[in-house]
Order: C-alpha cells, then structure tokens, then sequence
C-alpha cells in the first residue's frame, strides 16, 4: 500500500468553533479544501502531504488520511473487512500501535470494545503474514490507527499526527487554567491582529496569547517544537521529506519582525512560567513582561493595535462578585488607556460581560472546552462618544 504516494481522502480536525480559521490555514498553504464542517475540513492527496500540514497548522487537532471505507452492522463484520487490508504493508511486525475511535453503533456499549476489535484484526492479519504479532496498547507516541462508525458506515484511518497538534510544544509550564494553543491562536486570527502593530495582553497568566501573538508574527510553526508525529511509524515513511519541511519552517522564520507585544500579571509566578513557557518557544525577546495589576499596563501609543483579555470567567476561578468589579474595570481601562486599539475580551460569562459597560462592535463565537464562549470585540475611539447599553448575545 504506497499511501505515502497515493493521493486519498484527508479529515483534519479541529475543536468545535475553530473550522473557519483552520480553513483559511490550510488555503493560505495551498490547498484545496473539499468540504468544510463544524469540526475539520476535508482535502484529497497523499500521507506525504500530511507532513506538511502536520509542520504548519496552529488550530488543527488531528488529520486523518483514510484507508477504507465499508459497512459493517457488528463487531464481526467490523473485524472481517479490516482483516482484509494488507496491514503487513503498513505496521512493522516488530512495531507499535495504538486505536483510537468515534462510535455509534447500537452493538457497541463502549469505544473501548470497537479498538479492540480494531487491533485484533491488526495483529491477526500482520501475524498471519509475519508470523509474529506488533505489539499494540494506549500509548499516542507511534502509529496511530483511527476508525469513525456511525450506524452501519465505517472508515478506518491512519491518524498521522498521533498527539494533538492543538498543543503546539513550547507549553512545559502550563499554569492555572490555560487556553489551549490552537484556541489562542485562532482567536488572534479572528482578531485580525496585522502582526506588525502593538498586541497588549494584560493578565496574561501563563503567557500563551502573547507566545501564539509572536509566533504569528514572527510565522514561527508548530512543527519547531516538535519531532515525533504518527506518520512517523508507518512503512514507507520518508525521513527526508520530514526534515526537508522543518528546514523551509526555519527558513520562513521572520527574524526582522518586531511587534511591540506587551503581556501583564500581577503574579509574579505566572509571569516567572510565562517567561519560560516564551523561552522555549524562543520569542522572550519579542515580550515586555510586567509584573502589576492590569489597569497599570503599559500601552504603547506610537503603534496603535489590539488589547486582548482573558479574563477569569467565575466558572473554575475567581469569585463572582469580584469579578464583576474586575470586569467594570476591564471596560475603564480600555476606554481611558486604549483609546485608538482594538479592545478584545474572551469570556464565558455573559452576566459580567454586562459589566464591562461597552458595546461590543461584534461577538465572534468559540468553546473552550465544553465551555460557551465569545471572543467580544470594541472598537475604542479616540474621541468622546455616549456610552451606549451594552449588549451581549
């Protein structure tokens, strides 16, 4: 089976929410995008090609080049036509392997008892053929095999990335209820941040918005941080195309970019983490990192752009009628110290984005988590305008 040349159906996913920034990622990467959904986009071409997307996407989670797609009603038909694809060819005898799945089918009580199924006829077919069985278990770090059932439709994939590619690497400190990085990332695409103009960030927490703000800037990849992935572990792997993709990473580096990007705590231990959460990725030297209440930011004047916030949101931290203080503050400081930015405040509250006292000139909306979110956007005039009612959908 030469999938590494053979062009098939791609998924890349990505969490709920995100699809419209992973979609104008993999354009601006040259490809063409089939069919576009809530959760991923859908692409035709080769497992090789799958290095590159793997290397350079921020808000993708995982992509998926198919294998097969059949019908099976029960674990027994599942088993029989997975049996039938030459694994041989794809998973070293003497490798490893994982399953990982996304079922509903009414003979199944739990994922659990489909991957099995899965890797059992994985390791029948290779120890027929081999004569000797690879070994298999939980563990994401080498192949990774995915199937989706839904009903009676089946499709068995190879998952290339393995771990998430939502987690970009540089993260080894992550603090106190982080953003994920392909969240933090997209809401800066959604921003529209130009990556040449001023990006303050006050409570910053353990930096991530101000990291993912420089590595935009600077086109910094994901890939750099990086060298294990699932594609990695399959028969026919290329090594050399791997390390050429990383090598165009480091070329397109924009070591001449200089945004002024500004992140604030007032914990000097999430500014210590942030410092080297920013080390690791390699852009401390693109960050002011000050430690002091929000409201004492510096916000720099001679180049105008975003304020971004990510405040508590009275769902994991912080008390409720604190927050509603600090929310009214978070409105006095971007009216009075921003005036002439783009004010954004990421919350999953309603109730107190109420409190911030602005209207919010657009709402984009996100998950974290399970959680309902809106990235909430004020354009901050430098004249005197009424203060309108707020209102938050």
């Amino acid at each position: 089976m030469e999938v590494f040349n053979t062009p098939n159906k791609i998924i890349i996913t990505c969490n709920k929410r995100l699809s419209p920034y992973l979609q104008q990622e993999v354009e601006e990467l040259g490809f063409e995008i089939k069919r576009s959904f809530s959760t991923g986009v859908e692409l035709f071409n080769t497992l090789s090609e799958t290095i590159k997307l793997n290397l350079n996407l921020r808000t993708a989670s995982q992509i998926l080049y198919s294998i097969k797609e059949f019908k099976a009603s029960n674990p027994q038909e599942l088993y029989d036509e997975l049996k039938e694809i030459a694994w041989e060819e794809l998973i070293a005898f003497d490798g490893y392997f994982s399953v990982t799945s996304n079922v509903d089918n009414e003979t199944i009580t739990t994922p659990l008892f489909a991957n099995l199924k899965v890797k059992d006829a994985i390791v029948d077919r290779i120890k027929e053929k081999k004569d000797i069985r690879p070994n298999s278990g939980s563990d994401s770090n080498k192949a990774v095999v995915h199937l989706y059932w839904k009903d009676d439709r089946a499709e068995i994939f190879i998952d290339s990335s393995g771990e998430t590619l939502a987690k970009h690497g540089y993260r080894k400190h992550p603090g106190k209820a982080p953003m994920l990085e392909a969240l933090a990332a997209s809401t800066i695409l959604a921003s529209k941040w130009d990556g040449k103009s001023s990006f303050v960030n006050p409570m910053c927490g353990s930096g991530t918005l101000a990291i993912e703000a420089a590595l935009i800037a600077t086109n910094r990849r994901p890939g750099l941080y990086r060298m294990n992935y699932s594609f990695m572990h399959f028969i026919g792997y290329d090594e050399e195309v791997f390390f050429q993709e990383r090598r165009n990473l480091k070329e397109q580096v924009n070591k001449k970019a200089n945004p002024k990007i500004v992140a604030s705590d007032i914990s000097q231990q999430a500014i210590d983490i942030a410092i080297m959460n920013a080390k690791t990725a390699g852009v401390d030297q693109l960050i002011d990192f000050e430690v002091c209440d929000f409201a004492e930011t510096t916000v720099p004047q001679d180049e105008k752009g975003i304020a971004i916030f990510n405040p508590e949101y009275g769902e994991r931290l912080g008390n409720h009628s604190q927050l509603e203080l600090t929310y009214k503050r978070v409105g006095d400081f971007l009216k009075q110290n921003c005036k002439g930015y783009r004010g954004y405040i990421f919350t999953g509250n309603p109730d107190l984005a109420k409190k911030i006292g602005l209207r919010a000139s657009r709402k984009v909306e996100f998950y974290n988590g399970k959680l309902d979110c809106r990235l909430l956007e004020y354009e901050l005039y430098e004249g005197t305008r009424e203060k309108p009612k707020v209102i938050y959908e």
